[in-house]
């Protein structure tokens, strides 16, 4: 259906063997976790978390209807930054951040002086001066972020530091990482110097 009719008629429905993945964030369906649900505006096959909008439908009587997120925006008007904003920043998912990222891989992570922790670090394309950590790779809620504009880049390890860390500093704040090896804290500090000087950097996720 084109957009200026979606809502107005009835869709074709995708079938549900006809796909083996949500036909909008591609996540592939199993059968555990993956219910399919269509999209009554549309009738694409979609996941749980792509088909949970709702939109009045005109040709089903303007009842509230099961949309996916695309068909959401296109008949509320409503954006992706307000989406967001209702999400609150900490809650981009891991995977979503993961997979449109300019570098992401674990590191370790020492606050003040607590213990060193292994985080999933990550930094998204669209947000490339912001570090997320989360538990792990799959966690749908980051634990912090760190907006890395005006940071300073210390990576000279201390003899009680990790062997492939670095500090970044600003006034009161620190944070140490640690990567496992040197080449993957070189990627790391490619991206992060341009970062902190508020430059885009190339994605290193080969």
């Amino acid at each position: 259906l084109q957009n200026a009719e979606l809502g107005k008629r009835a869709p074709r429905w995708i079938r549900d063997n006809e796909v083996t993945m949500c036909m909008k964030c591609k996540e592939p369906f199993n059968a555990l976790t993956r219910r399919r649900h269509h999209c009554r505006a549309c009738g694409h096959v979609v996941c749980w978390k792509c088909s949970d909008y709702k939109a009045h439908l005109e040709y089903d009587g303007n009842k509230l209807n099961k949309v996916c997120k695309d068909c959401y925006h296109v008949i509320t008007g409503c954006t992706d930054s307000e989406e967001k904003k209702k999400k609150g920043i900490l809650e981009i998912e891991s995977a979503e951040v993961s997979g449109n990222s300019v570098i992401c891989s674990f590191l370790q992570y020492m606050e003040k002086s607590k213990p060193w922790q292994k985080a999933w670090c990550v930094i998204p394309k669209q947000e490339a001066v912001v570090l997320y950590m989360y538990g792990a790779p799959q966690d749908v809620k980051a634990l912090a972020t760190i907006p890395l504009l005006g940071y300073t880049v210390d990576d000279t390890p201390r003899s009680a530091d990790l062997p492939h860390s670095f500090k970044l500093t600003q006034s009161k704040s620190v944070h140490s990482f640690a990567a496992d090896n040197e080449e993957l804290k070189q990627k790391w500090l490619k991206v992060i110097h341009l970062a902190v000087k508020g430059e885009t950097p190339e994605c290193q996720n080969e």
